[in-house]
């Protein structure tokens, strides 16, 4: 009995991966790439919509001065940036308007200063509302005060959104990495964003694979206004991705593309930089469900370590599916870092970063109900006040 439950959990395990390396490789090539010389298009001012780039930050003193720089050397014709301090206790506020003092006066950069949260909102949801409440762009691109642009960013994403005639399109980030313990961590979450939102279905309206991302959200404001847009989310502690959801759900026209270097980010120091960073997202991700939280954990697991257990452990022919499934695995390395930094050889580190990404759940769960809430840059939000306005 024994020997069969082995065989046929290796059966099951090679199945999941590898069929999963198959859909990729058939669907990765469809995800547009925007380094490509296809979308190096210049753009005539006439024919430019107006893009607002809004960028909410809370304590970004760090990064936020090389984030608007970036910006303001945009090679786009017609785009503003309504960058919002919300609440900082740092120099965030006092180094957008240094910036803002000696841009051009052709630049258009607006800053908002928030000094008080209203009751019912997040800070972030409630910084990005205010800004697109005053924003004047057909489309708005939400970012983040830690996010680097390259000059011809813009001007390639608009050729595409244009080309493909989208009401959304998400920029996926290259990762800055200062560590292996980063590497490790940020290869991991790839492949499993590869395995579960597969970036090749978000344009097909026939599925609900949908994406959003904080770094790079843009979206027609005719399209975030029929959805709801943040008033609607003031809750979402997640609300990249239900950003996307709201307008996969509308029947609006979404895509993804990759671009290495058009846009950068250094997610956190460290492995443990991105458990905690992570920590405050995670059980929200889970719709704040325990029971859902342990069982994707398990599941994790399961997927992750199983094969290379099985490999150890089984005998004879029975860690043939074991091995098909370590095998899968390294393929979806070996793709990922065809858009990445991360080296393919990463993929020996997938039952740590399986072990690691487990935690992150059980721990995010744990503190948000010992906490009764989640607790996000110094502000604490009640968890029964986020499950009723869960959208």
């Amino acid at each position: 009995m024994i020997q069969v439950a082995v065989w046929t959990l290796g059966a099951l395990l090679a199945v999941v991966w590898l069929s999963r390396v198959v859909d990729a490789a058939l669907g990765m090539p469809q995800v547009p790439n925007l380094i490509e010389a296809a979308w190096d298009k210049p753009v005539a001012e006439s024919n430019a919509p107006q893009v607002s780039i809004i960028v909410p930050a809370r304590n970004e003193g760090e990064s936020i001065a090389r984030c608007l720089q970036s910006l303001l050397a945009l090679e786009y014709p017609d785009y503003e940036i309504i960058a919002v301090d919300d609440r900082s206790t740092d120099a965030t506020g006092r180094i957008m308007d240094q910036v803002a003092a000696t841009a051009p006066p052709s630049s258009r950069l607006k800053v908002i200063h928030v000094t008080e949260l209203p009751a019912g909102w997040l800070g972030k949801t409630h910084a990005m509302w205010t800004a697109a409440s005053q924003a004047a762009g057909e489309w708005l691109l939400f970012t983040d005060g830690d996010i680097f642009f390259r000059p011809d960013t813009l001007r390639r994403v608009m050729a595409c959104v244009e080309q493909k005639r989208l009401d959304h399109m998400v920029l996926l980030p290259t990762m800055e990495m200062a560590t292996p313990g980063e590497s490790m961590m940020i290869g991991f979450f790839q492949v499993m964003f590869t395995f579960g939102h597969r970036p090749w279905k978000v344009s097909d309206p026939k599925t609900r694979d949908h994406l959003g991302a904080g770094c790079f959200n843009l979206v027609r404001r005719s399209a975030y206004e029929t959805v709801g847009g943040y008033e609607r989310l003031r809750l979402a502690v997640v609300d990249d991705m239900k950003l996307g959801q709201m307008v996969k759900e509308h029947g609006y026209r979404q895509n993804v593309a990759f671009g290495r270097d058009l846009i950068r980010l250094h997610w956190a120091p460290g492995a443990l930089g991105v458990v905690q960073n992570l920590t405050k997202n995670a059980f929200a991700v889970m719709n704040f469900n325990l029971a859902k939280t342990l069982g994707a954990a398990f599941l994790m697991l399961v997927l992750n370590m199983g094969p290379w257990l099985g490999l150890g452990l089984a005998h004879g022919w029975a860690r043939l599916g074991y091995g098909l499934a370590v095998l899968a695995i390294a393929l979806l390395y070996l793709g990922m870092s065809w858009y990445s930094p991360i080296s393919a050889l990463y993929f020996v580190t997938n039952p740590l970063g399986a072990l690691m990404f487990a935690y992150i759940l059980v721990r995010s769960a744990f503190l948000t109900l010992a906490r009764g809430g989640v607790l996000w840059r110094g502000t604490l939000y009640s968890l029964k006040e986020l499950r009723r306005g869960m959208v």
